[in-house]
């Protein structure tokens, strides 16, 4: 499932090498919501720890995640975790590595803009008139 959530980078960890086939990175996202700001650690797997290169500590960033869980068996005890796991990240306010929205948004699923303020997607391009199209059908 995927979420997005815009704000400013507010701690940027180093890579981490886990085991021989597995790497991490983490960063902390500061999110306004109401009166008191959050401080949301997201993490960047494998191919996607170099996606924070571009930005710096106090840059608006919107990111993109998906919200991941599993459970583990330790001394005969169920235990669960929970990741917030970034894929894309992209500056606010339509700056370069791919633009983005200005607005501060709560985490909310990607895929369904139930809120047109929240993100307004662009306009599909007008069709062309039959008159200059020549396709059989």
């Amino acid at each position: 499932m995927a979420y997005d959530v815009t704000g400013r980078l507010h701690e940027i960890f180093d890579e981490q090498q886990v085991s021989e086939k597995f790497r991490k990175r983490e960063f902390v996202l500061e999110v306004q919501d109401g009166q008191y700001p959050e401080h949301i650690k997201f993490q960047m797997v494998q191919d996607k720890t170099s996606l924070i290169d571009p930005y710096k500590i106090g840059d608006e960033v919107k990111v993109t995640f998906n919200l991941r869980g599993r459970g583990f068996n330790k001394n005969g005890q169920m235990l669960y975790f929970t990741n917030l796991e970034a894929w894309k990240i992209e500056a606010a306010g339509g700056a370069s590595y791919g633009g983005g929205s200005s607005q501060q948004a709560a985490p909310r699923p990607a895929a369904q803009n139930q809120n047109p303020t929240l993100r307004a997607q662009p306009s599909a391009a007008p069709i062309a008139s039959d008159d200059d199209n020549d396709l059989p059908f």
